[in-house]
């Protein structure tokens, strides 16, 4: 087979964001407006959620998120170490202390008994970031239960997550706040982006009032009111995390593809689930929900110890074949930050540690076509036996 360039990730912009781009241009008021306000609308009835609040990215929903969960400095939080650093910096943000806690091998989620075991270790803790990893919703049933027994508060890190569900519900409708990420890798974009939504109107309120410098109004609305409207008040020191109108343009038409993009990446994930579960020297990521339940943003596969490969050289000859990977994550204990601040061990983190030796992310988009699917499964094989 000839050499094929196929990347990690691929952007696809269908002929509705450029329609909504142009009445946004045509508008003359590109900032936050009307589309920002639709997208909000739609992705909130989208997850099932009473209210939405479209921000320049998912770090900005998760401050937002874990300041009107009441965090108070020196106040700890349970957070995955596999995750992305944004993940456990809101909580330094707000002068709070991350406490690390490992992940189930093979999903890289946290589960029941991790987070009893936390509880049991830490039982002074009152915020939990519980991270859905890849695409696939943690065990929120049992955590919430676990959760409301202790008294800790839920918010939950969805940047992989949309659309996913469990048992019937949506990711986005399980803890007080979740968030979610339309960075341009993510299963649906705009460019730069988030969302947090939430059931709780005056968590709703406040995000609201935070997201622009603690003004208390919509200020589009006093510069494109009829009538003259140009008092406002800050109630507030907040911040500048609101989401354009080009962006939230982009978003809508994004939307409107939303479960196409899902089912389609889940046919990439079920052809590598076919095609290389017979290589001894990898795992496979484990799937704990139906497959029409995962949102199937990462396909991650550890190489384990006994291959003759390293991660490192893997992944070097699988660009010198053109194909592109990642690496989700080096997990956060290992962070010079965190490392030296809490003082971690890599031996407090078995299952984390033993993912991050091996872990690599293969291109998982819509239209990757079965030519190029059998293209990169033809190179992991030639590779790694």
């Amino acid at each position: 087979m000839d050499k094929l360039s196929i990347p990690f990730a691929k952007v696809f912009i269908g002929e509705n964001e450029h329609k909504y781009i142009k009445e946004v241009l045509d508008s003359g008021w590109l900032t936050t407006a009307g589309k920002a306000l639709e997208f909000e609308k739609k992705f909130a009835e989208y997850v099932g959620a009473k209210f939405a609040c479209a921000v320049n990215s998912c770090t900005a929903a998760l401050h937002l998120g874990i300041d009107a969960l009441g965090i108070q400095p020196g106040d700890k939080v349970f957070v995955p170490t596999m995750t992305f650093t944004a993940s456990a910096e809101i909580i330094r943000y707000m002068q709070g202390d991350p406490c690390f806690l490992d992940i189930e091998y093979g999903t890289n989620l946290i589960t029941p008994q991790i987070l009893l075991d936390g509880i049991k270790k830490n039982p002074d803790v009152r915020f939990l970031v519980i991270v859905h990893y890849g695409g696939q919703s943690a065990h929120m049933d049992e955590i919430i239960t676990i959760c409301k027994k202790s008294n800790i508060k839920i918010l939950e890190d969805a940047a992989h997550s949309f659309p996913s569900r469990l048992n019937g519900k949506m990711v986005g409708s399980f803890g007080e706040v979740a968030c979610f990420s339309f960075y341009a890798n993510k299963t649906i974009t705009t460019g730069e982006g988030g969302m947090l939504v939430t059931d709780d109107e005056n968590l709703h309120k406040r995000v609201k009032t935070m997201r622009l410098h603690g003004i208390n109004r919509d200020i589009w609305d006093r510069f494109t009111s009829n009538v003259p409207s140009w008092e406002y008040d800050v109630i507030e020191a907040g911040y500048k995390y609101n989401m354009p109108d080009i962006n939230a343009a982009i978003g809508l038409g994004q939307l409107e593809q939303a479960e196409f993009f899902r089912s389609e990446r889940q046919k990439v994930a079920e052809y590598y689930f076919k095609h290389l579960s017979d290589i001894e020297c990898i795992d496979l990521p484990i799937c704990n929900v139906p497959y029409n339940d995962h949102a199937w943003h990462l396909f991650p596969i550890v190489i384990k110890g006994n291959s003759e490969i390293s991660r490192h050289l893997f992944i070097e000859k699988m660009s010198e074949a053109g194909i592109g990977t990642s690496v989700h994550y080096k997990p956060l204990h290992r962070m010079t930050y965190y490392k030296e601040r809490y003082n971690l061990s890599p031996s407090d983190f078995p299952n984390a540690e033993k993912t991050w030796m091996g872990n690599v992310s293969l291109p998982i988009y819509p239209f990757l076509k079965e030519q190029e699917l059998e293209y990169i499964c033809m190179a992991i094989k030639r590779i790694l036996t």
